[in-house]
């Protein structure tokens, strides 16, 4: 992959001396089963892109497509011959270093899967892309020791799940937390939401909206609370991440999305050396959140209150603790 990149570097590079005033300048570097994938430099502005070309039936003129601060994808037409294609454009006020990175991630991944038909490698493109603008959308640093314990406490979840006899790839599917779903997991006819506490006394739980709890629109609804110690013996989130990259290797869906989803959580791979806090796992308890759960929603919050955030102590909360595999056998998933 490295010498696929100096070869688009050095692509852009060359198509960058052109003397046209506007317009593309594209060159072939690689196909990926059905997939044509090109340098491009748009002119005037010597924007570099990657390009790749689907069929056009595949994305249609009115489909949302990704765009952040430092790049923007659109459906163009390069070599002005009616075929369309999908370019991943760096921003003037993009990084370059930081672009370099994304469209090696993107290629790499679609390279991961050589044999895939064209709706997969489009999933996988956009997929990739859709994670690298929840990346930047959430500031491009390490993440804050919240959202570090945060991410260990899905972790933990999800290896839960895929003990229960979950395949990988669902599980990874259900898992929208990462990027900015209601709930952590939309899995089965239901979902999960989870949180996580270094506290041993007490068990203070952040409720981000009136929505996260409110069963109106799916149930069941399960909240997973997951206790966590620091202690010198335990995992750093690095560690939890590549066990999980050894407990899926050769999957090739799972390890696309297990990829997409760190990234879009604000986990990067290249601050990984970053995490030096090493966390133990002292408790799970699940709870279904029910006529009886202490929470607000908008059907019981006084008329005119739209938003609101607040915290409850699942430790003073009353209720069964149920097993993960019990909780998805009632979300029909197992």
């Amino acid at each position: 992959m490295a010498q696929q990149i100096d070869d688009i570097a050095l692509a852009w590079s060359s198509l960058a001396t052109a003397t046209d005033s506007s317009g593309w300048r594209t060159i072939h570097i690689a196909a990926v089963g059905p997939c044509a994938l090109a340098a491009g430099v748009l002119f005037p502005g010597k924007e570099e892109a990657l390009l790749a070309h689907f069929s056009s039936n595949l994305v249609a003129p009115s489909d949302k497509l990704p765009e952040a601060q430092g790049f923007s994808v659109a459906r163009v037409e390069p070599n002005n011959d009616g075929k369309a294609w999908l370019a991943l454009t760096r921003k003037p006020t993009g990084s370059v270093e930081l672009f370099i990175s994304m469209v090696s991630d993107v290629m790499g991944a679609m390279r991961a899967e050589p044999h895939a038909g064209e709706t997969r490698l489009l999933r996988i493109f956009l997929g990739r892309i859709r994670a690298w603008q929840e990346f930047m959308r959430k500031g491009v640093q390490t993440l804050s020791p919240e959202a570090e314990i945060g991410l260990v406490g899905e972790l933990c979840m999800l290896q839960s799940i895929f003990e229960s006899g979950v395949p990988a790839a669902i599980a990874f599917e259900a898992w929208v937390g990462p990027f900015d779903g209601i709930q952590d997991f939309i899995i089965g006819s239901g979902a999960i939401e989870v949180k996580a506490t270094l506290s041993p006394l007490g068990f203070p739980a952040k409720i981000g909206s009136l929505e996260q709890l409110d069963t109106s629109t799916r149930q069941p609804l399960f909240l997973s609370g997951v206790r966590l110690r620091q202690v010198a013996h335990g995992q750093s989130l690095s560690e939890f991440v590549e066990a999980f990259r050894k407990m899926i290797q050769g999957d090739a869906e799972a390890e696309s999305l297990l990829s997409e989803r760190l990234l879009a959580a604000g986990y990067f791979d290249a601050h990984a050396d970053k995490y030096a806090r090493r966390f133990d796992l002292a408790g799970v308890r699940i709870i279904e959140v029910d006529e009886s759960f202490p929470r607000l929603t908008s059907g019981n919050v006084p008329v005119g209150v739209r938003r609101a955030m607040y915290e409850i102590d699942l430790d003073k909360v009353s209720g069964e603790n149920i097993a993960t595999d019990q909780a998805l056998k009632r979300l029909g998933v197992i």
